[in-house]
């Protein structure tokens, strides 16, 4: 049956190839793909401007059933989930740009085409390029959105070093940031009189808070009657679940205690005080968007760059710990709740200090949607216009 299903889904997604390619070719000036829903909630806020805004038809590509936007006036759907439909599709793309926000184009299964496109690179983090990520993740864009000034320091040295061809770096921001500031301004927060919320949203991995201290962490903050909310990360869920199956059922019966299971989801960022986090970048995004402080619980670095020093430039994850919050060592997890206390007792200061890191550090602020959707269509126009091959491979 599970045979019989595949190739049932080959199938389709063979029709909605056919379908894309008989699209005109100003139908596929600008298309966007999303590998899953995690993906598509950085993409969409662009994709509605290009449309509603700016009068452009745009394509939209998913491998994610969940992740499919509903086709409207103004945009093509599509779902290809099969990984050889998909590879076939990216091989032989005929489109004037392609945007992702995937790293990896070209060392992974999805190549650049044959034809000449143009492809523009969006963050779907804010932390650096060169230490969390592989090596080689941005290497084979043409443009790359950039969040902050870090974003454009790093590719700029990584691109000297390697003798690498000079990438269009566009000075984009985060549109996510600029979502999360606009709803907490609408949602005054301020330090908790009674026990204080902390949201658990570590990064994934066998070194992540999960795994490394998990039970630990929470059993500690329960145990001085502070209310904790569980987000972890997709992957985490994907990999570990009895990890994640474990904590619950010895946490779930405690009333403070609560699981969600979207990362995408804000609720639980408003309705928290502190987040206790790792390496992950939602540090980065909750603090510059909410003004709330963030516990950095000290467990390895997560490093999928070995050679991330060669740049001679701070990862931004760890500049934040220093800015941010504080670090809680690992043989001092059961002080957890005494810096969450001290974290709350300087609110006030910390709001204001990371209004101010937002401005110095991130693109374009309360702006990024409104400029990357128009550079997006000005790249587009270019391309169609001059009919210039795309950046030698």
């Amino acid at each position: 049956m599970r045979g019989r299903d595949a190739g049932v889904r080959a199938w389709q997604d063979w029709r909605a190839y056919r379908r894309f390619n008989r699209l005109p070719s100003r139908d596929r000036n600008i298309v966007f793909y999303t590998e899953s829903r995690q993906d598509w909630h950085h993409l969409q806020p662009l994709i509605d401007d290009l449309i509603d805004r700016l009068g452009r038809t745009v394509c939209h590509i998913s491998s994610e059933a969940a992740a499919l936007l509903p086709a409207r006036d103004g945009l093509h759907a599509f779902r290809i989930r099969s990984r050889p439909v998909c590879t076939w599709l990216f091989q032989m793309l005929k489109a004037d740009v392609m945007v992702l926000t995937m790293p990896g184009l070209q060392s992974l299964y999805l190549k650049r085409s044959i034809h000449a496109v143009r492809y523009v690179y969006v963050f779907h983090n804010i932390g650096s390029t060169h230490m969390v990520d592989h090596e080689r993740s941005y290497d084979h864009y043409d443009s790359v959105f950039c969040v902050g000034p870090h974003h454009v320091a790093e590719i700029r040295r990584r691109e000297a070093l390697k003798g690498l061809p000079a990438k269009h770096l566009f000075a984009h921001g985060y549109p996510r940031l600029d979502r999360l500031v606009e709803m907490a301004a609408a949602r005054p927060w301020t330090a908790p009189a009674g026990p204080a919320t902390v949201l658990l949203a570590p990064t994934w991995g066998e070194q992540s808070i999960l795994p490394v201290c998990g039970e630990r962490l929470i059993a500690a903050l329960l145990g001085a009657g502070l209310r904790v909310v569980l987000r972890p990360h997709y992957m985490t869920a994907r990999r570990a679940p009895r990890l994640v199956e474990s904590l619950r059922g010895r946490f779930g019966p405690d009333s403070r205690f609560r699981y969600v299971d979207r990362m995408d989801e804000t609720d639980s960022l408003f309705h928290s005080d502190v987040l206790a986090c790792d390496w992950s970048s939602t540090a980065i995004e909750y603090a510059l968007g909410l003004g709330k402080p963030v516990l950095f619980v000290d467990v390895p670095p997560r490093v999928q760059n070995p050679r991330y020093a060669e740049l001679e430039l701070e990862p931004l994850e760890i500049r934040i710990r220093r800015e941010l919050g504080t670090v809680l060592p690992l043989d001092r997890i059961p002080d957890a709740p005494r810096a969450v206390a001290e974290l709350l007792r300087d609110a006030g200061a910390f709001a204001e200090r990371t209004a101010a890191l937002r401005g110095e550090w991130i693109f374009n602020a309360g702006r990024s949607v409104e400029v990357g959707a128009r550079e997006i269509a000005r790249i587009a126009d270019e391309r169609a216009g001059t009919g210039a091959m795309g950046r030698p491979r």
